[in-house]
C-alpha cells in the first residue's frame, strides 16, 4: 500500500530549478514531520530537508540557501522548491514520514553540467 506518493524529478541542466512534490494521507500528513532525502550512487541516504507540522524547517548543509521545503495542509503534500542546482544534487529524492517512517517510492533527479 502507497503511503507516499512522489513527482517532480527530473533532467536539468546545471542552474537549474526542479519541484518536488510528495503527498500523503490525511492522517500521515497531519502527525508527521515530512522529510526529503536524497541519496546518490555509492553514498548513504543524507538528509535535505524536513518540515514539522508547525512548519519550523531544518536544511542540509549543502543545500541551504537554494533549497526550501514548505507543505500545504489543505492538500497533505509537502514540496521541495530546488533553485540554483548542481551536478552534486543528482541523487534519488526520497519523500519521508518521520513518526511512521514511511518513504516514498523516490524520484530521480538528475543535473547536467
Amino acid at each position: 500500500q502507497v503511503q507516499l506518493v512522489e513527482s517532480g524529478g527530473g533532467l536539468v541542466q546545471a542552474g537549474g530549478s526542479l519541484r518536488l512534490s510528495c503527498t500523503a494521507s490525511r492522517m500521515i500528513f497531519s502527525i508527521n514531520t515530512m522529510g526529503w532525502y536524497r541519496q546518490a550512487p555509492g553514498k548513504q541516504r543524507e538528509l535535505v530537508a524536513r518540515i514539522t507540522t508547525n512548519g519550523r524547517t531544518t536544511y542540509g548543509d549543502s543545500v541551504k540557501g537554494r533549497f526550501t521545503i514548505s507543505r500545504d495542509n489543505a492538500k497533505y503534500t509537502v514540496y521541495l522548491q530546488m533553485n540554483s542546482l548542481k551536478p552534486e544534487d543528482t541523487a534519488v529524492y526520497y519523500c519521508n514520514a518521520n513518526a511512521n517512517n514511511y518513504w516514498g517510492q523516490g524520484t530521480q533527479v538528475t543535473v547536467s553540467s
